[in-house]
């Protein structure tokens, strides 16, 4: 079986409602990922474009956050109004929708091989 072109990472983490970090689920990450998957599909884009559900991505104040593969493009506040866009500019068309996409400031990771040095026992990244 051949590889998917991409994958499409939606979170849909839920955290209690009284977590003051919140959570994408309540955010309407359920409605987004089920708005991907259908739409994909009717594309026919079925095995070509594979719609994720993801646990936690470490952006709950930016959700609904979706990460496309294997651009590594992150896209924050994302609604299910913003689903057909993502899927024409960028997936079939290659632009990431830059009004949605977070900058690499506003995410919570480590980049590696800037932390290598400073963090006991970090992977060193080629």
């Amino acid at each position: 079986m051949a590889k998917f072109q991409k994958h499409v990472f939606i979170c849909v983490n839920e955290r209690e409602a009284s977590d003051p970090k919140g959570c994408c689920a309540a955010k309407g990450s359920k409605d987004v990922a089920a708005a991907f998957k259908r739409k994909l599909y009717d594309r026919g884009l079925k095995r070509i474009v594979r719609a994720n559900k993801a646990l936690c991505l470490d952006q709950c104040a930016n959700g609904v956050t979706v990460v496309v593969y294997p651009e590594a493009t992150w896209y924050g506040h994302v609604t299910v109004d913003d689903v057909d866009e993502i899927i024409d500019r960028h997936i079939l068309g290659g632009k990431p929708v830059e009004r949605l996409v977070l900058p690499p400031e506003k995410l919570t990771g480590i980049d590696p091989r800037n932390a290598a040095g400073n963090a006991p026992g970090a992977p060193k990244v080629a």
